[in-house]
């Protein structure tokens, strides 16, 4: 929608003039269906646009930036026609978003309070304990760099709805981050010996863990946020992820008597089919755009081969936990392929492949 100057010739916000400009009715912005939802009314051009109401530059700017106003679209190497179109599939927003979490957090804490009182930890198969010290503690390293590469990433978006995606994605990160911190300090109170140490240890110096330690600092490195984004829930989430998350902690966990992880963990599952809806709705716009599809999939085809490169060296690494425990469920190869097939239907819906 063009915007035009008032009669008054101010540059002030509200100067422009457009279809809807005098009603008190938010129907300045083209629905995605017949009428807005309440996601749309309090998110789409939350953030002006120039391009779109605004008849002066950007209303905010940053000492030290580049000019041209706080957002630019060359923060990303990825063009499209409307930058606008997108709409987040969750339609979460900043009260929905708090609401979600606090119901998380109380489900997690009464997991394990209850599980403490009960005595649950006491009966932990004494090598699984081991590994939750030492693998489940490096894992949230993991999840701290993911939320803070997204953290970073949602500075630069171009418009609110991309933005709001990107941040409800890193707090999710954030939150698992406290809440397994936070879960092994208090088991470790029921357990003689617990070795809080033990996680970090791993993350700097065990082979294991330094593959994954260089693919995500890889994408914590990244200057473009679209590549983020996508490298995070389009490559590394799949194949290293959920390849841990669910192939190993929730697989392996029962099966040694531990009957609390696999909930605490559980949320984080939930959380990325949220936030890998949203990517892959984005990205799809981005393949499919009308005038700068061929470009956009030969970017994303190259975030895809260095990224998926970082990614498979990873999981190969982790391939060693699968056989520490004492009881083995599953095998760390059919896990694999689970996250193989996952990437490929995610991959099929963007039209991209490997």
């Amino acid at each position: 929608m063009v915007a035009t100057s008032s009669s008054v010739g101010s540059g002030a916000a509200g100067a422009a003039v457009f279809v809807g400009s005098k009603s008190r009715k938010y129907n300045y912005f083209e629905p995605r269906g017949k009428r807005a939802t309440h996601y749309e009314d309090v998110t789409v051009d939350v953030q002006p646009d120039p391009e779109r109401y605004l008849i002066q530059n950007w209303i905010i700017e940053f000492e030290g930036g580049k000019g041209g106003g706080a957002y630019r679209k060359d923060n990303t190497a990825a063009l499209s026609s409307n930058w606008h179109a997108f709409r987040a599939p969750d339609q979460e927003w900043e009260r929905t978003h708090y609401q979600r979490q606090a119901k998380i957090e109380t489900m997690v804490q009464s997991v394990i309070s209850n599980a403490r009182k009960a005595g649950a930890p006491a009966a932990f198969d004494k090598v699984w304990i081991k590994i939750l010290q030492k693998h489940l503690g490096a894992w949230k390293h993991a999840e701290f760099g993911l939320g803070t590469s997204l953290m970073q990433a949602q500075r630069y978006g171009y418009t609110q709805m991309i933005n709001n995606a990107t941040l409800t994605n890193s707090s999710y990160k954030m939150r698992l981050t406290q809440d397994i911190t936070l879960y092994l300090a208090e088991i470790g109170m029921d357990i003689e010996g617990w070795d809080d140490t033990l996680g970090k240890q791993a993350w700097l110096e065990d082979p294991i863990w330094q593959p994954c330690r260089e693919a995500i600092e890889t994408i914590m490195g990244c200057e473009d946020y679209l590549e983020q984004y996508f490298a995070i829930n389009i490559v590394f989430e799949p194949l290293v992820g959920e390849l841990f998350r669910s192939g190993f902690l929730m697989q392996a966990a029962a099966a040694n008597n531990d009957f609390i992880t696999p909930p605490v963990i559980s949320a984080a599952e939930a959380d990325y089919e949220r936030n890998l809806a949203n990517t892959i709705d984005l990205i799809y716009l981005l393949a499919n755009d009308e005038q700068h599809a061929a470009h956009n999939k030969a970017l994303f085809q190259s975030w895809l081969k260095k990224h998926g490169d970082l990614a498979d060296k990873a999981a190969a690494a982790l391939q060693p936990i699968w056989s520490q425990p004492h009881s083995k469920p599953v095998s760390f190869e059919d896990v694999k392929a689970v996250s193989q097939e996952r990437i490929g239907q995610i991959l099929g819906e963007l039209g991209l492949s490997r």
